[in-house]
């Protein structure tokens, strides 16, 4: 059973800094601005030989309640409850201060094994802030700089002995490739994103069925993109909550410039993205934009209309007209599933869950290649390549390279000018045939190699 440890402590001390360094990516964001983390945040961390969880928290602050303030230290006290010891961080320049010393009380009644860490201690100027801490009574404060990696030795020496055994390296997994059958039921990877106060974070909270993420009438509530595994069905997901996408005109801060960076990185880390729009509100300019984005990524898009329940009219009629609408605005990804949803209600869960499982089995899909090849010559001729500066184009063959997208290669003569408006033809006629609705398709044009080239340049 995996040992859990929570970082916890007041606002700005260097908890994610903390904990980016425990997990070795840069997971979690990091600003000088007190307050950066809202949600609890979980990584597989890393010390030495010690292997374990690590939970980065929300900054323990006093606020009223129902306040966000007051929920995000909720959330903190979740990820306590889940932990089997407390990293207590102290900030070594600034010394103790009122709250340190009100948060320590907080830590002891929690009765878990605490280690008090003394951070920012680089060079001699945390010494004097790391000696208050003796006064908190929670031991002897472990002097480190999660900025620069001091200290780390110390932090596995008080670790270690608080963690059990490790398991033998015999006995671990052994990390070899996956199956086809491993790889038909691992998580799959989910990214939802869209503009801010789209209702992200309510949707995945209803499908937890707990309130694991931070929602708000306020926009720009999440931050992090934060991971959860969820179980719908039997299937497995891992589903990623975003950030707000705005304008790039409209960002401003470097906190969201930050936000921004780490929702665009969970898009290229996903396999299916949801974009969700606000019913009220949908395929507006920003909406375009992020589905043009997910395309290009070359991810399986599938489009959630979200806050359905508040929509006067809900029949049939009402679903023909955005399907109509996404054909029309996103023709690049012609026949995306579109679902409409309730993620505070609930409705439409189903559907949209469904709906990605049958997209992620469409992007990894692979055309057979005699059924390729009949397509091909079907398609040239109803509709013949066009001659281009009085020269007739020669297409020769296709054939897929990869899935995920589905991606082929066209071996054609004079690949520089084949007329873009022939290859969208050539796209949409796969898609119909093959039924790919939604997800991105790739045609590479290659240039058969000229078996005669060698003899003109010797007649030359």
């Amino acid at each position: 059973m995996s040992f859990t440890i929570a970082i916890i402590g007041r606002p700005n001390v260097g908890k994610s800094t903390l904990f980016n360094r425990l997990v070795g990516q840069k997971l979690a964001l990091v600003d000088d601005l007190p307050g950066v983390t809202r949600d609890r945040r979980e990584g597989e961390a890393k010390l030495g030989d010690l292997q374990f969880t690590v939970i980065d928290t929300a900054g323990l602050d006093e606020g009223a309640r129902g306040s966000l303030t007051a929920r995000m230290q909720e959330q903190t006290e979740t990820a306590i409850a889940q932990a089997d010891a407390l990293f207590f961080v102290i900030d070594a320049r600034v010394g103790l201060t009122p709250t340190d010393r009100a948060f320590a009380d907080f830590a002891r009644r929690a009765n878990k094994p605490v280690l008090l860490v003394a951070n920012k201690s680089e060079g001699k100027h945390g010494d004097a802030g790391a000696m208050e801490a003796f006064a908190l009574g929670l031991g002897d404060p472990i002097q480190i700089s999660a900025e620069h990696g001091e200290g780390m030795g110390e932090l596995y020496d008080a670790l270690s002995g608080l963690m059990p055994e490790p398991v033998d390296e015999d006995e671990a997994e052994d990390d070899e490739p996956l199956s086809e059958e491993e790889a038909a039921t691992r998580p799959i990877r989910v990214a939802i994103v869209g503009r801010p106060n789209a209702g992200k974070s309510t949707l995945i909270n209803h499908l937890l069925g707990e309130e694991r993420l931070l929602t708000s009438p306020e926009a720009g509530t999440t931050r992090d993109s934060i991971a959860v595994e969820i179980n719908w069905k039997g299937r497995d997901f891992r589903v990623f909550d975003t950030a707000g996408l705005r304008r790039r005109s409209r960002i401003e801060e470097k906190l969201e410039k930050l936000s921004v960076a780490d929702a665009l990185r969970a898009v290229r880390f996903a396999e299916v993205v949801v974009l969700m729009m606000d019913s009220q509100n949908r395929f507006e300019e920003q909406d375009l934009r992020i589905a043009d984005l997910i395309e290009r990524e070359g991810r399986a898009v599938v489009l959630a209309v979200n806050k359905w329940d508040l929509m006067e009219t809900k029949g049939g009629g009402a679903i023909s007209g955005l399907r109509r609408d996404a054909d029309h605005w996103l023709p690049q990804v012609k026949g995306v599933p579109i679902v409409a949803v309730s993620g505070l209600m609930g409705d439409g869960i189903d559907r949209l869950m469904q709906a990605v499982q049958d997209a992620y089995a469409i992007w990894n899909r692979r055309v057979p290649t005699s059924a390729l090849n009949r397509w091909f010559e079907q398609a040239i001729q109803a509709n013949p390549p066009p001659a281009v500066s009085g020269r007739r184009l020669k297409l020769n063959y296709i054939t897929q390279t990869k899935a995920r997208p589905p991606s082929f290669v066209l071996f054609c003569s004079r690949a520089d000018a084949v007329p873009q408006a022939y290859l969208r033809y050539l796209t949409n006629s796969l898609r119909e045939t093959f039924e790919l609705p939604g997800t991105p398709v790739r045609i590479t044009l290659r240039e058969k190699a000229n078996p005669f080239a060698h003899k003109r340049k010797r007649l030359s």
